[in-house]
């Protein structure tokens, strides 16, 4: 049986071009970045060449890269780094309730060592108001950090803005941009971002490897101690066939940017509209155009998720229900819940995340497979149609 992947914010295949350069420095060039011999140097060499190549996609300094075991370590340093090292200026850090859990459980931390979090609502499309950022600020605020696409339901996020509110109070902002990146374009420097965290293997990369920018000038507190590596704020021998694959993906994403874009968005498109034109009272989850064009999120009222993926399995389709992060998890996915979906409503959501090598004919697939499984799964529970799936008074539009 073929199979059809439509899981990629989970994860992405490894492409050949990334998995070739990678396995050169397993199996030939497997010298230490640090040491002085020749082998060494080569390795090292290599990781300064990957770090070109990541900030370039992203239009940052090499200096400004500084690579890490992937988005969560990122977003840790982040957070941390900077509550650490300026704590004595303020305690108060601004984050919403939307974000992945790297960032939410990384504040629940800091919440326990006595900073101050702010977790702000979001609207039923999931975007976070700026006026509601502006109004969270206060004199102790010193970080604002939100995520530059969800992760579930791909609505993008008014990163711009905040950094406007931000600077006008001297406030850093992050970003984590691991969904972004790879699918659209990502200038740090147009953002405004002080920092921003990316992951290898959402874009065709290899897993356990990722980085945080740190615009120049930003002052973080080191959460790794050992060696010099990574300009002394993540110690530890460089993982250097995942920075090279990482650094060959980023190029890959630079030369199929144009592509990705309008190719995922068409499958994006055709998906949406053949999902509302055959289940009945289907929910598209998160902003209809201010969306990744990877993104489909639905809910289909009187069917479980984990239902709906067990029988796409085994007809060939691999989904998921939210993020790969909780996808073990029983609980209603916390992105739906902040969006004001009702709770039973948002236990019936399929994340459908499209890639490069989907098809038209794979979307075709889906939509012939999917309306009969809906269709036998409702009729075996209490749900009739055009029943009420109004968002509860958590959020709404």
């Amino acid at each position: 049986m073929k199979r059809v992947y439509l899981d990629h914010s989970a994860t992405t295949p490894v492409h050949p071009r990334v998995a070739l350069a990678a396995m050169n420095f397993m199996m030939n060039e497997y010298g230490n970045a640090s040491s002085v011999h020749t082998q060494g140097q080569r390795a090292g060499q290599a990781v300064e060449h990957a770090r070109e190549q990541v900030a370039g996609m992203i239009g940052a300094n090499p200096r400004e890269i500084i690579f890490t075991s992937g988005a969560t370590e990122a977003d840790n340093l982040a957070l941390r780094g900077i509550a650490e090292m300026h704590r004595e200026r303020g305690d108060h850090i601004i984050t919403t309730a939307v974000e992945h859990h790297a960032i939410l459980h990384a504040c629940d931390a800091l919440e326990k060592d006595g900073f101050r979090i702010t977790r702000l609502a979001v609207d039923g499309e999931g975007r976070v108001d700026p006026d509601d950022v502006a109004e969270a600020i206060e004199p102790g605020t010193i970080l604002i950090s939100v995520m530059l696409a969800n992760n579930e339901v791909g609505t993008l996020q008014p990163v711009e803005e905040i950094v406007e509110i931000a600077r006008e109070h001297d406030v850093w902002v992050h970003t984590d941009a691991v969904q972004v990146a790879g699918q659209l374009p990502v200038d740090v420097d147009a953002l405004g971002v002080d920092l921003a965290s990316f992951s290898a293997h959402k874009m065709y990369g290899p897993k356990g490897v990722g980085c945080l920018y740190i615009r120049r000038g930003t002052r973080i507190r080191a959460q790794m101690f050992g060696g010099h590596h990574e300009r002394w704020l993540r110690a530890g021998t460089e993982n250097v066939p995942g920075i090279v694959g990482f650094g060959e993906a980023c190029a890959l994403a630079d030369e199929e940017l144009a592509y990705r874009r309008s190719h995922l968005t068409a499958l994006r498109d055709h998906l949406i509209e053949g999902l509302e034109a055959r289940i009945p009272d289907v929910m598209l989850n998160g902003h209809r155009t201010e969306r990744l064009p990877g993104n489909v999120n639905v809910c289909i009222p009187g069917v479980e998720g984990e239902a709906m993926l067990l029988h796409l399995d085994m007809k060939g389709i691999s989904a998921s229900s939210g993020s790969a992060c909780t996808s073990g998890s029983l609980e209603a996915s916390h992105v739906l819940l902040a969006m004001g979906i009702k709770h039973e409503i948002a236990h019936g959501s399929l994340r459908l995340t499209l890639g490069r090598e989907n098809t038209r004919e794979e979307i075709d697939y889906l939509l012939e497979i999917l309306p009969p499984i809906v269709e036998n799964l409702r009729a075996m529970s209490a749900w009739k149609p055009g029943e009420d799936t109004t968002f509860s008074s958590g959020g709404g539009n």
